[in-house]
């Protein structure tokens, strides 16, 4: 995993000016400063900190002022930044207080999955921060699903990503990978972002969440290629002698069958978008259409097994060649695969979960995730500044 993360600083001599008194039922804009105190904090580096204490003359109580990286709480935004940045890389909470100890930084095994919690916490928004970098709309809109293990159980998740620079948009959990679900899911991010094009695997229920949301549909050229490959792969021994005798009953040879068989995976292949292209594919359907459909409790026959497979290649076609001449209002292309989801699932997702035996809340597969996700959509610039989420 390639991250660049900038820790929380600590900046002992740098302090916020108070507004007023911090207390709601005061409300006055006027304190006045009554003492220094020394402050014993954890810290990479620090010690102690000097805290300013702060007294209102309208309610007579006092608050307390620490400088920039330092709160309340004993353990300094810096060290809870260290122990974020090694959970994120693949330590375990316990491992991760194993380092901070032996680096002379104590923090408990609790304290260090408290931090991680927080920050992942305060990732919110990832669609929004992902807008707002597009210039307030993206074209192209990618999305796939993934599964985790929580608490004994299987957790659907779904990821979406601009489909033209591959940044991450959201990490959700989904009910299940039904087109129901996903129909709903990608209208709400389609109407978000402003997409005008949704880029996914072979799934079947994308090409319907796709049609519901009202937006041109690219399916990855490289799962249509495997699949095809695969199932030509498969069928091809028994097409070559009949094996069930159904093409001879529709009067095509064996011959044949192995050569449309060919002819489809040439095609997927080249993926050529000419008016030949479809009249191919419609005379190869067509040759089979003669093929019974089985009766209920029956196995399908070969001639009946390419019967729907060329459909099924035939109504991809469109899908499956849209890369080739869409184009986005600002010049934006597609590279026609899944590639940039596919990415976002193994690094923001999988790469962590990989070194676990499974996330023991739901919301932690949510927080740790997103956090993951935000730290890679920095990539491309100075860094992802834990400050923003580490109190």
């Amino acid at each position: 995993m390639r991250l660049r993360v900038i820790p929380p600083p600590v900046q002992p001599d740098v302090y916020p000016e108070p507004r007023g008194c911090p207390y709601a039922d005061c409300g006055s804009h006027h304190v006045q400063f009554r003492q220094a105190v020394r402050k014993p904090v954890r810290d990479t580096q620090l010690n102690e900190v000097v805290a300013h204490r702060y007294q209102c003359p309208r309610c007579g109580r006092t608050f307390r002022v620490y400088p920039q990286g330092v709160t309340h709480d004993q353990t300094s935004a810096r060290l809870k930044g260290v122990a974020v940045l090694f959970y994120v890389l693949g330590m375990s909470y316990g491992a991760a207080a194993i380092a901070l100890e032996a680096l002379g930084c104590p923090l408990s095994k609790v304290a260090v999955y408290n931090a991680v919690q927080e920050a992942g916490a305060a990732v919110v928004g990832l669609r929004r921060e992902a807008v707002r970098r597009g210039g307030g709309r993206m074209v192209g809109l990618g999305a796939d699903l993934t599964s985790v293990r929580c608490g004994g159980k299987w957790l659907t998740v779904g990821v979406s990503v601009d489909a033209v620079t591959g940044m991450a948009l959201t990490v959700d959990l989904l009910p299940n990978g039904e087109a129901a679900t996903l129909s709903a899911w990608v209208t709400d991010l389609a109407e978000a972002i402003g997409a005008a094009v949704l880029v996914s695997d072979d799934a079947d229920g994308f090409k319907i969440a796709a049609d519901a949301s009202g937006v041109a549909h690219q399916v990855c050229k490289a799962h249509v290629q495997r699949n095809t490959e695969a199932w030509v792969e498969s069928i091809a021994p028994a097409l070559a002698d009949d094996s069930d005798g159904s093409l001879a009953t529709i009067g095509v040879s064996p011959a044949q069958a192995l050569d449309d068989g060919q002819e489809l995976l040439r095609l997927m292949r080249e993926r050529q978008p000419t008016p030949e292209v479809a009249a191919v594919l419609a005379a190869i359907h067509r040759r089979y259409l003669g093929a019974a459909k089985p009766a209920k409790g029956e196995t399908m026959s070969l001639a009946y097994r390419l019967r729907l497979f060329s459909l099924d290649r035939w109504n991809l076609w469109p899908r499956l060649t849209r890369y080739r001449n869409w184009e986005g209002p600002d010049g934006e292309t597609l590279d026609g695969t899944n590639n940039a989801c596919e990415r976002a699932i193994g690094w923001w997702v999988k790469e962590r979960y990989r070194s676990m035996r499974g996330y023991k809340r739901p919301l932690s597969v949510l927080q740790v995730s997103r956090l993951i996700a935000a730290m890679g959509n920095a990539l491309d610039g100075p860094g992802f500044a834990l400050a923003a989420v580490i109190p």
